[in-house]
């Protein structure tokens, strides 16, 4: 396809990455009304959310690097279609069994990142990479905030199945565009799906993430909480195992162990934990009764609308990220939206009496996560083989909503660690909690710092197009000099 079709082919990307970041948050402050149509209990109702992150952290790393080996627009048509299928599912969904089988049908989706990162590395000329990289983490950045600014409006002026169908018309048109118009990547890597090291892969991540996610309603010391951990560890060293002897494995842990892309990693662990709980807490300290010491009893509407700072900053911080990176590099970038997301969270422990206070911080992390999301990508990308680019940035995102799930664990058992006899949180817990979460972000700003410096890069592709050879370069400076990062 020619190159002056790359504008389609990102509005492509865009659109279907968009997408399923906004369906990431656009039914949490629906489920109420979700429990209550579908006739079904809070615990019930939760899984709307968990099967959904559970299903995105399985399939974003396996189906990236399946797109590596077979092909990443065949694979993001093969997505698209699931995340049509998903929404399509949950819109007519008679029960809550249903919805949730549909969730983990969209989860899919969350294979977009990685494969869209992959084709923008391999179709569009290196100048562009850069750009587009940051512009595409600006849209699925911003995505979020899409999904919780609007989940009000369109439940109260419609209905919660609309949730679903407006991104039933998306992605039923984004998919015949890509199908006409996406070019099939060149550059394929060797080798097979290691399917065992898959099985692995997902059965850690489900015995990590899912006791994370329900720890709440089962109880951090109860058996199945304790043993799911316990197993999480015995299949993640089986699965580090099975990748090491594998000729051809799921995720090449030659790659992860990168010094760029560890430091990078560890960065998006630490950032996931605090986002994910802003993301998950701010809007129910906005909607507490004032009653209650705090809070300012808003509605889901107004509560998102105190929300649209940080989604207006996010997309252009994210947008003017990729006019900065060539200028100051991503390290620099990654180092201060991390930094601005760690003064977020201090002016939101100290200061959260006013309506206005909470815009202010919602904007400056909005502004923080736009610059992080654009330069951890960037990073990645212009850290790896072209072959990896898909397994490696499908980490990186998991990585990310590791993050998240740990961050919102631990700041909900802050939060809700002891109740008001109205069954409301003390301000404390909220308290702690964002304090916890300023000292998380200056934990990912330290870890951005210990990235290495990176010279004789160009558009996101190393010079001379040996991505190989980068990896080999990497592979002894860390072992020649493991504390020379900076």
């Amino acid at each position: 396809m020619p190159r002056k079709s790359s504008r389609l082919t990102f509005a492509v990307l865009a659109t279907g990455a968009g997408v399923f970041s906004m369906l990431q948050s656009l039914i949490a402050p629906a489920l109420p009304t979700v429990q209550h149509a579908l006739h079904t209990s809070q615990s019930t109702a939760t899984w709307v959310m968990t099967a959904y992150l559970l299903s995105a952290s399985v399939f974003t790393p396996i189906l990236g690097r399946v797109g590596d080996l077979v092909g990443k627009k065949r694979t993001l048509v093969a997505v698209l279609l699931a995340v049509l299928a998903g929404c399509l599912v949950a819109a007519l969904a008679p029960n809550i069994g249903v919805l949730i089988i549909a969730r983990v049908v969209q989860g899919v989706g969350g294979a977009l990142f990685p494969l869209s990162f992959g084709i923008i590395r391999d179709e569009f000329d290196a100048s562009q990479v850069p750009g587009s990289i940051s512009n595409l983490s600006a849209v699925i950045a911003a995505g979020g905030g899409v999904g919780m600014v609007a989940a009000g409006p369109i439940v109260t002026a419609l209905d919660y199945r609309w949730l679903f169908w407006f991104p039933v018309a998306i992605v039923a048109v984004t998919t015949l565009i890509a199908v006409r118009y996406v070019p099939e990547s060149p550059s394929r890597a060797d080798g097979r799906v290691n399917w065992l090291g898959a099985v692995l892969l997902s059965s850690w991540l489900v015995a990590l993430l899912l006791p994370l996610s329900q720890a709440g309603t089962w109880g951090w010391g109860s058996v199945r909480v304790v043993g799911l951990f316990a197993a999480a560890v015995v299949l993640f060293a089986a699965w580090l195992l099975s990748e090491a002897r594998s000729s051809s494995p799921l995720i090449d842990l030659k790659v992860m162990r990168l010094p760029s892309v560890w430091t990078t990693n560890t960065a998006a662990l630490l950032f996931g934990a605090g986002m994910y709980a802003i993301w998950s807490f701010l809007p129910g300290f906005v909607q507490t009764p004032s009653s209650a010491g705090y809070g300012f009893g808003a509605s889901v509407t107004a509560s998102g609308l105190l929300m649209l700072p940080m989604l207006l900053a996010m997309f252009v911080s994210g947008v003017l990220s990729g006019r900065l990176e060539p200028v100051v590099g991503a390290k620099a970038l990654l180092t201060t939206g991390a930094a601005l997301g760690a003064v977020a969270c201090a002016i939101l422990a100290l200061w959260h009496d006013q309506q206005w206070q909470i815009a202010l911080v919602a904007g400056i992390f909005g502004l923080g996560i736009g610059l992080a999301f654009a330069s951890m990508a960037n990073l990645i990308v212009g850290s790896v083989p072209p072959e990896q680019t898909g397994a490696a940035t499908g980490m990186n995102a998991n990585i990310r909503t590791i993050g998240g799930s740990i961050g919102a664990a631990v700041t909900s058992v802050l939060v809700t660690g002891r109740l008001q006899p109205s069954g409301l949180p003390y301000g404390s817990g909220y308290t702690h909690g964002f304090t916890l979460l300023a000292v998380l972000l200056l934990g990912a700003a330290l870890a951005a710092l210990m990235v290495p410096r990176r010279s004789g890069r160009s558009g996101g592709k190393t010079v001379g197009g040996s991505g190989s050879a980068l990896l080999k370069a990497e592979e002894e400076a860390s072992v020649m000099a493991p504390g020379a990062l900076n």
